[in-house]
């Protein structure tokens, strides 16, 4: 059985809020070697994750791909600091912290809950078309995974795919759209040719259904990245979508309104199926 993980990102990681990141430029030609890694600090944590659940896969009466959707952060994070800032493998021979709260609107609303709505909707529209689909955390209410978590959960379902769904928070004015980041360089075979069409078929049906890349961070909407645990640690075709900014006021709108997370959901799953048949 192929085996599909999908991400959800928004506020990753690392927040990309603050000054704007210099333009990357068009994908690299890639290779399977592995980057040259540097040793972790000696003095980082390697203490257990937080307990966590993982959603029980939804059986699909289609062609039996299993899709992973990721939601990015999670809903009591910012209540249990020591938890989240705890240090974790984030791949290329280095940590960083489990998880983060992510970012929100002006008016509050939470990346967090963005993230969980969109990636429910996915969910829908994929089973709906014969798909298997894994949540890798349960609800909205709950801690982590971190992100070393996040990745196993897709190289443990051998996934034919793996997007993760966010909302980024740039506070610089003018800073718009979404955009799909990637492994860079790739550390295996499946972070190479796999991965950039995976994020290359996001970018274009988000450009299809209307919605404009980001013209603040990477290069026509795609962004090679070596620091996203998430990305480093998978071994399957991973992508992790930053489906606006939501300190931007038109794109706030649009992510904090049931049809604009409606329509993003539609485009994401129509990007996953269009990689998937390809």
């Amino acid at each position: 059985m192929l085996v599909a993980v999908v991400f959800a990102v928004a506020g990753c990681e690392t927040s990309t809020s603050g000054s704007p990141v210099a333009p990357a430029t068009s994908p690299p030609a890639v290779t399977t070697a592995p980057a040259t890694t540097t040793a972790a600090p000696t003095t980082a944590a390697t203490t257990s994750p937080p307990k966590t659940t993982t959603t029980i896969p939804v059986a699909g009466n289609g062609h039996g791909q299993v899709i992973v959707l990721d939601p990015g952060h999670n809903g009591a994070n910012a209540s249990h600091p020591a938890e989240i800032n705890a240090l974790v493998p984030s791949g290329r021979g280095q940590t960083k912290a489990c998880n983060t709260t992510g970012t929100s609107t002006n008016a509050g609303y939470t990346e967090h809950a963005f993230t969980w709505d969109v990636a429910n909707r996915v969910r829908a529209e994929l089973i709906a078309h014969g798909y298997q689909v894994v949540m890798t955390r349960n609800d909205d209410t709950g801690v982590g995974p971190c992100v070393n978590q996040r990745a196993a959960i897709g190289n443990q379902a051998n996934a034919a795919a793996v997007v993760s769904i966010h909302g980024d928070g740039s506070d610089v004015a003018g800073t718009h759209g979404f955009h799909v980041e990637y492994s860079s360089p790739p550390l295996n075979s499946e972070q190479g040719p796999p991965s950039i069409a995976l994020a290359t078929a996001l970018r274009d049906s988000g450009r299809a259904a209307g919605f404009t890349t980001a013209n603040y961070i990477g290069s026509n909407g795609l962004f090679g990245r070596s620091d996203l645990g998430g990305l480093n640690l998978s071994d399957r075709p991973t992508a992790l979508i930053e489906c606006g900014n939501m300190r931007d006021a038109s794109d706030a709108a649009v992510m904090s309104s049931p049809d604009g997370r409606q329509r993003i959901a539609d485009f994401i799953a129509a990007a996953i199926m269009t990689y998937l048949k390809a």
